[in-house]
């Protein structure tokens, strides 16, 4: 059984469906509840992700705005072009500024949940290699 398996049953925010429509920006299993709707009318997105242990999104970049992350759960990962990865547990918080190359997921054993706040739009780059990854 892998870590923080609770997490997809008993999280602090229900952890949604299956995020197919960014599926082809992951490498593994993740969900995604949308957290605010269209007609609560603000200019950015609040939406809980979960990654199964090992699941990972690609390389990003936000533009024309921010992204914050609210760890809730589980153990992850993120890391900025260039840097070393910083592990990532529950009450961490992660401000992603406009412009910076990164990504973030789950450990290999360890499921993972946060609450993104982004703003802006997201241009999608390569995977995180298996040998990026796997040096971690």
């Amino acid at each position: 059984m892998a870590k923080n398996e609770e997490l997809k049953t008993n999280g602090v925010f229900p952890v949604g469906d299956k995020n197919d429509a960014y599926a082809k920006y992951f490498i593994g299993q993740s969900y995604l509840n949308g957290m605010v709707s269209p007609e609560d009318n603000i200019d950015f997105g609040v939406g809980n992700v979960t990654f199964e242990p090992g699941c990972r999104n690609d390389w990003h970049i936000h533009h024309d705005g921010f992204q914050i992350l609210l760890v809730t759960g589980g153990e992850g990962w993120y890391q900025e072009w260039g840097k070393p990865a910083q592990l990532l547990k529950q009450g961490d918080v992660v401000v992603i500024k406009e412009g910076i190359k990164h990504w973030h997921g789950a450990t290999k054993d360890s499921w993972f949940s946060h609450v993104a706040i982004t703003k802006g739009t997201s241009e999608w780059l390569e995977h995180v290699t298996d040998e990026e990854y796997n040096k971690l």
